[in-house]
């Protein structure tokens, strides 16, 4: 399945510690510290997507929640799914198709150069409103073990896990993941947080901005696609166009 991550999506990163993950984070899973950008200091840390995306069947957006830790089995770094909300259909392989889980939602820009985001939760205390001025802007080079390494290795975590699947890639161009627009903490606005294991108070740590679209290939189940670095992206990416 194909899908397209709209242009404009927030990345949020906070500093976390073994102590804050332990009660969901698998046995063979280990907090390991990186970036978001290439030149940054690596922490053990969470990272906070806020975007809108679309599919063939569905559009909408979605907020989530990823621990970044090494696969002891591969050795990979990891993006591991903790939480999520999302205004459209969504699918995981615990309970497999679900509604929408957000009884309000907005993830905007304006003219006067903000992301603007505002959502509550059906059922749970999850919200997040923020407002991040993206007008002083500029661009930054990508942590590749994160941005590409980290994506060839999804998983889900606690209940959401599913121990008969295997981690999944995600198949994209990795010019996609080279840069992104680097947004200074200082200018975001956050009004209420409270997201997982996140809140208002948690560390910040850096964000960053994508202005423009991201195209990716995935399985609608979760299954290894054996992917170990950028060249075999690449391979893939040429399996695909032949």
């Amino acid at each position: 399945m194909g899908f397209v991550v709209e242009p404009w999506s927030l990345f949020l990163s906070y500093e976390i510690s073994q102590k804050d993950v332990e009660h969901f984070l698998s046995a063979n899973y280990e907090l390991l510290p990186v970036s978001i950008f290439a030149d940054s200091p690596k922490k053990t840390c969470a990272v906070m997507g806020l975007f809108n995306i679309h599919t063939d069947v569905f559009w909408g957006s979605r907020f989530e929640i990823y621990v970044i830790a090494r696969n002891k089995d591969t050795n990979l770094a990891s993006w591991i799914i903790y939480d999520y909300e999302s205004n459209t259909i969504n699918y995981d392989p615990w309970k497999g198709f679900l509604s929408p889980t957000l009884q309000s939602s907005v993830f905007t820009t304006t003219h006067k150069g903000e992301i603007i985001t505002d959502i509550k939760s059906l059922k749970s205390n999850n919200a997040i409103k923020l407002t991040a001025d993206i007008k002083k802007t500029k661009a930054k080079a990508l942590d590749k073990q994160l941005w590409i390494e980290g994506n060839l290795s999804i998983d889900y975590s606690g209940e959401m896990g599913d121990k008969a699947s295997d981690p999944f890639g995600l198949i994209f161009d990795p010019e996609e993941m080279k840069e992104a627009l680097l947004l200074e903490t200082k200018n975001i606005e956050i009004e209420d947080m409270n997201f997982g294991f996140l809140n208002k108070d948690s560390t910040l740590l850096e964000a960053c901005v994508f202005p423009y679209a991201q195209h990716f290939i995935t399985t609608t189940i979760p299954r290894g696609h054996e992917m170990k670095n950028e060249s075999d992206l690449e391979d893939k990416i040429k399996e695909i166009a032949e």
